[in-house]
């Protein structure tokens, strides 16, 4: 016996894309927005523990970072971090310059000079991020 639902496999669809999109917020609202060489470059010279997220829009792995991004970027900007969103696709120079082929990538930045990298193509979890970032601390 077949069970008849009363949604089409479209109404389906629809309603996962609507909850992805119900994510509280997108990187870019909580980070500082990098758009181009110049100010990565500007930004990377500047004193502190300055990260740089190397993201895009359409990137599965990357939005799947939105799920609980802002709250490692609040705890570690109260530990002295700056985060700076790169838009991969606006700052391609950049990334190639950093050899930097896959996203999410992870770039840090201390006192101007780069201190850690976790550049992969893989997905990151919030676990292997916060390591990541606390080997500065150390």
């Amino acid at each position: 016996m077949k069970i008849k639902s009363k949604f089409s496999s479209n109404d389906a669809i629809i309603r996962t894309c609507k909850r992805f999109n119900k994510r509280s917020h997108t990187m870019k609202e909580y980070m500082n927005v990098i758009n181009n060489a110049e100010a990565f470059y500007k930004a990377c010279a500047s004193e502190g523990k300055n990260v740089f997220v190397f993201s895009a829009n359409w990137c599965p792995d990357c939005r799947f970072l939105e799920g609980f991004f802002e709250d490692v970027v609040k705890e570690y900007t109260a530990k002295g971090f700056t985060f700076y969103y790169v838009d991969r696709d606006q700052c391609m120079d950049v990334c190639v310059d950093l050899m930097i082929m896959g996203i999410p990538s992870f770039v840090i930045y201390l006192n101007g000079k780069e201190s850690n990298r976790f550049v992969s193509k893989q997905r990151k979890t919030r676990e292997e991020i916060e390591q990541f970032l606390n080997q500065v601390n150390q």
